[in-house]
């Protein structure tokens, strides 16, 4: 690749003249003499082979590619800056990366707040999500390409944070057969219809969690897609309220009138990896995590609020 002919400090001077007004100016603000501005302006406009700049009066305009290199160097010079600012904070102990796992029935709007809230606190780290099913999140964590991860399960060997539990409806169709049973709903009948299940994204130890050993099922890839079939009359399932919340209140999804288990609560769980070092980053993201995970899925989303 072809080294660049100008310098970030050469873009830097042109900018300072065009904001400040004048070479005079310039030099003042950069604490540089005048014939030092005007000298590293001009090897520019040679090095470009362009002009950048024209004399109008005593003041000094851009031209019009003066004026459309300019616009593009802000971007580049604002980029430098971050970076340099970055490798500061990672001199620091300030993470570049924080790699977040997140089991997929947890509520997308807890993260969305997380991150939103963490964005103008990062200093440039940014973050990796990933979403999991059942034991997918602990292979993750285990393989050690993940810092933070929230799972269904407790981890064994892991001190994990215990979290809000989430709510799992069993539902249907209205139109299913066994809402059309109109009586209290039993694990027999239950065993006789087609049930959808989400496959375990784990390679090593799938669990069939929910699962009530009924020979029809459906196995699906993901709860969105759970929530079709469903919703299409394919079958019943356990599915996070939150996810199935438009649609109870449309009347497309209906609870099954139980006598027991219609509603499951299983707490959720954050983990960090116990082989690092937790760093300012992350543990922002984990205090932001906490404050979140107790917050009402459908309370209007408040400015965020640091807690460095």
């Amino acid at each position: 690749m072809k080294a660049p002919r100008v310098t970030l400090d050469q873009w830097r001077t042109l900018q300072a003249v065009v904001d400040s007004g004048g070479f005079a100016q310039a030099a003042e603000a950069l604490h540089r003499s005048q014939s030092s501005v005007s000298y590293t302006v001009a090897r520019m406009q040679e090095q470009l082979g362009v002009p950048l700049l024209r004399i109008d009066g005593r003041k000094a305009v851009l031209t019009e590619a003066g004026d459309v290199l300019l616009r593009r160097s802000r971007h580049l010079v604002k980029q430098a800056s971050q970076l340099e600012d970055l490798a500061h904070h990672m001199e620091q102990g300030w993470e570049a990366e924080v790699r977040l796992v997140v089991d997929a029935a947890y509520p997308t709007a807890h993260i969305v707040r997380v991150l939103s809230a963490f964005m103008p606190q990062s200093r440039g780290c940014r973050v990796r999500l990933r979403e999991e099913v059942l034991s997918g999140v602990e292979e993750v964590l285990q393989e050690g390409t993940a810092d933070l991860a929230i799972s269904s399960f407790t981890i064994t060997g892991y001190l994990g944070i215990q979290l809000a539990p989430v709510e799992f409806v069993a539902v249907a169709h209205p139109e299913h057969a066994l809402h059309r049973l109109q009586r209290t709903v039993t694990f027999q009948d239950l065993e006789g219809q087609m049930q959808v299940v989400i496959r375990d994204s784990g390679r090593l130890q799938p669990r069939d969690v929910g699962w009530l050993g009924a020979e029809q099922r459906w196995t699906v890839g993901s709860l969105p897609t759970a929530r079709t079939f469903v919703s299409s009359g394919l079958g019943f399932a356990w599915l996070p309220r939150h996810l199935i919340a438009r649609e109870l209140k449309e009347g497309i999804l209906k609870p099954l009138p139980m006598d027991q288990g219609g509603v499951r609560m299983p707490p959720f769980y954050l983990h960090t990896d116990k082989d690092k070092v937790i760093g300012p980053a992350t543990r922002i993201l984990i205090e932001l995590i906490k404050s979140f995970d107790t917050a009402p899925l459908d309370a209007p989303f408040a400015a965020p609020v640091s807690v460095s």
